[in-house]
C-alpha cells in the first residue's frame, strides 16, 4: 500500500466544437510537444472527413469506435516462486478509455493515407465498423486474458 496521498484528478475541461470531456481528452493525446492548436486541427478535420464518408454525424462515429476499442480484460505479470505469469485482470473504466485512444493513435499513426486527419478519419471509420488494426489489438488483448484464463486465482 502506498503511504503517499492520493493523487487529485484535474477537471478538464470539454471541446469548444463538441462540448465534450472525451474529445478533449483524446485532443491532448493526439498533440505533441504542446501543439494543442495543431491536435485540434487534425481531429477536427479528421472529423469533417468521417461526416463527408458516412453522412452522419462525426462525434457519434468517434464515440462509436471508442466503445467498440475498449478492453474488458488485460493481463498483468505476476511473480509466484520465481515464474511470471501473466494474469487475466479486468480494466479500470477510466484506463479502458486510455488505451482505447492510445490504440486508435498509435494504429492510425501507422496508416498509409496522406495526411494525419485522413489517416485518424480512416481509422475512425474502420474502428466504428468493428475493424482495423486498433480492433484487432483490442481482440488480441482479450485472446491473451482468454488463453490464461488458468492463472486466474492468481490476482491480488
Amino acid at each position: 500500500m502506498s503511504r503517499r496521498k492520493k493523487s487529485i484528478k484535474r477537471p478538464i475541461l470539454p471541446d469548444a466544437r463538441y462540448d465534450s470531456q472525451t474529445v478533449s481528452k483524446f485532443i491532448n493525446a493526439i498533440m505533441y510537444e504542446g501543439k494543442k492548436s495543431t491536435a485540434e486541427r487534425i481531429f477536427y478535420g479528421a472529423m469533417d472527413i468521417v461526416e463527408n464518408k458516412t453522412s452522419q454525424p462525426g462525434v457519434t462515429i468517434f464515440k462509436q469506435a471508442l466503445t467498440n476499442l475498449k478492453p474488458a480484460v488485460e493481463v498483468k505479470s505476476r511473480r509466484v516462486g520465481g515464474a511470471t505469469y501473466q494474469v487475466p485482470v479486468e480494466v479500470r473504466p477510466d484506463r479502458r478509455t486510455a488505451l482505447a485512444m492510445r490504440w486508435l493513435i498509435t494504429f492510425s499513426r501507422g496508416r498509409n493515407e496522406k495526411s494525419m486527419a485522413e489517416k485518424l478519419a480512416a481509422e475512425v471509420i474502420a474502428a466504428s465498423k468493428g475493424e482495423g488494426n486498433a480492433v484487432k489489438k483490442k481482440e488480441d488483448t482479450h485472446r491473451m486474458a482468454e488463453a490464461n484464463k488458468a492463472f486466474a486465482h492468481y490476482r491480488w
